[in-house]
């Protein structure tokens, strides 16, 4: 972890001093001990020990850069109603015609190359939990953004925040969920205007992994900000990443005003932002590989520079979202070839850039936890993992093409992250993984189940799928005959059944009250 934990120490002693001035000292021990929370089972983020998979020659992938250069140089992308943006622009050299913005060649990667980092540290307020993002490490985090939910038992219906609680629980107690996410879901019962304190407070509360901050206006940013002040102390934060927030570009070749106000906010205080061009290919970009990757990288290069210009060595990650259309519906479509093929060659092109790169996910336009969701998502976390994305959004959740969180599909897409997990780690080839003790004792025609080496290592020699049935048929009869989304149905509700919240620390939690009460008295309530 690296220097991770003596650096959210720093942050948890601010948050002492700042309770001890408010309550009147006493154990800071404890305090301590409240901020890292409760001994939940959690892997570490996972450090690959398997090479990459690779789609794109040298000689290609250098094309799609020129190209990409070429549409950034020639064609130009515009910044929409945002003077300042247009104005450092037009300072760092860029010709600027109203809100189209021209680059000379190469300036959007020489700005971040230069300035952005390679890899860096999340920190959570558990120390334990904090995660390296870059360079060889993969973080899964939850769905993001649909407004609606469904399970079994209550059928597709609008999320509330109680849903947004419940999915935080899940992904908090979840083993390979290595991040609380961002907008698991919409909380459609609270005011617009209002509803990102209420998100932001539940990542802070109910987990104590690290969390994504709000997007949809720039004050709701500097909203996420100063609560992530209180939690970790200000000091802190400017001087490290607590925060990481997701960007879109308005593809086809627009930032708009909402989502570079989010940016220059998140980058002045040196938190992280995932500049994504969100392409539907064949609508938003053109219907082949090659020409998404060149659109792609063209959009991202602008906005992690953008990032660059506002405050140099700002963390920004390269983000691809990129799906397949019906040509006959023009739905989005899931699972299918070109988006892993655009993902392989979008994360090649983030590690030429030198950056962290964020794509796939457990993706699929199924209406419910069926085979359908369930192939579609394997064809889009396979890629995920062996492309070696470093940032994984809606890995587990998502369903109907991103409209819907599904509770059963939540923890059936969890248990493949811990397949991954593993998989990751490739192969044991120490004295204990050779295992020729093994193979000496049995020796021809005899088996290994009863074997020193078997003995020693069968609880931990396979992953245990926690929703697969490999019972004998009368046994699964006799217990239901329940398919997988019954079982996980009956899995997500046990979950929340064992759920205990972390320990925070009662000046903080107080503090943030304070703050949100404060800022929802400020403002009238919105609902549009």
């Amino acid at each position: 972890m690296g220097d991770s934990t003596s650096q959210s120490e720093t942050a948890a002693e601010g948050g002492e001093r700042r309770g001890r001035r408010q309550r009147g000292g006493g154990g800071a021990d404890a305090r301590r001990a409240a901020r890292r929370g409760g001994g939940v089972h959690a892997l570490p983020y996972i450090t690959r020990k398997i090479p990459v998979f690779q789609v794109l020659s040298d000689d290609e992938i250098e094309t799609i850069e020129h190209k990409a250069d070429q549409v950034l140089e020639e064609i130009g992308l515009e910044f929409r109603d945002d003077e300042e943006a247009l104005a450092l622009w037009r300072d760092a050299g860029c010709d600027v015609q109203g809100q189209r913005v021209h680059f000379p060649k190469g300036l959007c990667r020489k700005l971040v190359t230069e300035n952005a980092p390679k890899a860096f540290t999340q920190h959570a307020r558990n120390p334990e939990r904090s995660v390296r993002i870059g360079e060889g490490s993969t973080v899964f985090a939850p769905v993001y953004g649909p407004p609606f939910v469904s399970d079994l038992d209550g059928g597709r219906r609008y999320a509330t925040i109680e849903d947004f609680q419940n999915f935080v629980k899940l992904a908090y107690l979840a083993p390979a969920m290595h991040h609380s996410g961002g907008t698991v879901c919409e909380p459609t019962d609270i005011p617009v205007n209002k509803r990102h304190l209420d998100m932001i407070y539940s990542h802070m509360r109910y987990s104590d992994k690290p969390f994504m901050g709000s997007v949809t206006a720039p004050e709701r940013a500097a909203d996420s900000i100063a609560m992530a002040k209180i939690l970790f102390g200000e000091d802190f934060v400017e001087n490290n990443t607590v925060m990481i927030s997701l960007i879109n570009a308005n593809s086809p070749m627009v930032w708009d005003d909402t989502m570079v106000g989010a940016l220059k906010t998140y980058a002045r205080h040196n938190q992280a932002v995932i500049c994504t061009p969100f392409i539907l290919s064949g609508a938003m970009a053109p219907c082949t590989v090659a020409g998404v990757l060149i659109q792609s990288l063209a959009e991202a290069l602008a906005g992690m520079a953008l990032a660059q210009l506002v405050r140099p060595g700002a963390p920004v990650v390269m983000g691809s979202f990129a799906s397949s259309m019906s040509m006959q519906s023009g739905a989005p479509t899931f699972g299918t070839p070109e988006p892993a093929l655009t993902l392989y060659g979008m994360a090649q092109l983030a590690r030429r850039v030198g950056v962290p790169f964020r794509s796939g996910g457990s993706l699929c336009g199924s209406k419910a936890p069926d085979a359908q969701a369930a192939y579609e998502s394997a064809q889009t976390l396979l890629p995920t993992l062996l492309g070696g994305v470093n940032f994984v959004l809606h890995s587990a959740g998502w369903m109907e093409g991103g409209l819907v969180s599904s509770y059963e599909k939540f923890v059936m897409d969890a248990d493949q992250l811990g397949m991954m997990q593993v998989m990751a780690s490739g192969i044991d080839t120490s004295e204990n993984g050779q295992a020729m003790d093994a193979i000496r004792e049995v020796g021809p025609g005899k088996h290994f189940l009863g074997c020193a080496h078997t003995q020693a290592n069968f609880e931990t020699a396979f992953y245990r799928s926690k929703t697969a049935d490999n019972n004998s048929y009368e046994q699964w009869e006799a217990e239901g005959s329940q398919d997988a989304a019954r079982r996980a149905n009956g899995l997500y509700k046990k979950m929340l059944e064992s759920y205990e919240a972390p320990s925070i620390d009662p000046a903080i939690d107080e503090a943030l009250l304070e703050f949100i009460a404060k800022r929802k008295d400020s403002m009238p309530d919105a609902f549009a």
